[in-house]
């Protein structure tokens, strides 16, 4: 039975500067704070389906969600760019705030990027991408109350099940 989506994986170039901007921008706090590695370990080659894979890792915890920080020493990275919302595979994650006008501004001075746009009010959500430190794509959303995808409604579901 599938219950949910329990992380998302991303692979940065600073590991400690991502992990430091992910708990000052969004209150992510470290599950470990020695976090993991690997290098030379045939079985998280197979798990990772990358031969010769080295790395060194986090994973990040803020309310029901967790957030999983790579950095790879081994192989190099095919691309030195990230991938925009066009491209195909994973290109953002959302994160859900209350008072879209204030946590953006707190984002900006964490060092999030907008490109000088300001949120779209679609009327039953307030949303705008954004940019990490690293160039990955981050939405932010302020949904409007009761337009059945908040939260809350998503929390009532689960307890309904």
């Amino acid at each position: 039975m599938i219950r949910g989506i329990h992380h998302i994986g991303m692979n940065c170039r600073d590991l400690a500067r991502m992990k430091r901007f992910y708990r000052e921008a969004f209150g992510f706090a470290p599950v470990d704070e020695e976090g993991f590695g690997w290098s030379g370990e045939p079985v998280m080659d197979l798990i990772v389906d990358v031969p010769g894979s080295a790395a060194k890792g986090c994973m990040l915890r803020a309310g029901q969600c967790y957030l999983e920080l790579f950095e790879y020493s081994a192989p190099p990275p095919q691309l030195d760019k990230p991938l925009r919302p066009f491209d195909r595979g994973y290109t953002h994650f959302c994160v859900d705030v209350t008072d879209i006008e204030h946590d953006i501004a707190h984002l900006k001075r964490c060092g999030m990027t907008f490109n000088d746009r300001d949120f779209v009010d679609a009327g039953h959500v307030k949303t705008l991408y954004g940019y990490d430190p690293e160039g990955n794509v981050i939405e932010v959303q302020q949904c409007a109350p009761g337009n059945g995808f908040t939260l809350e409604d998503l929390k009532a579901g689960a307890d309904a099940a």
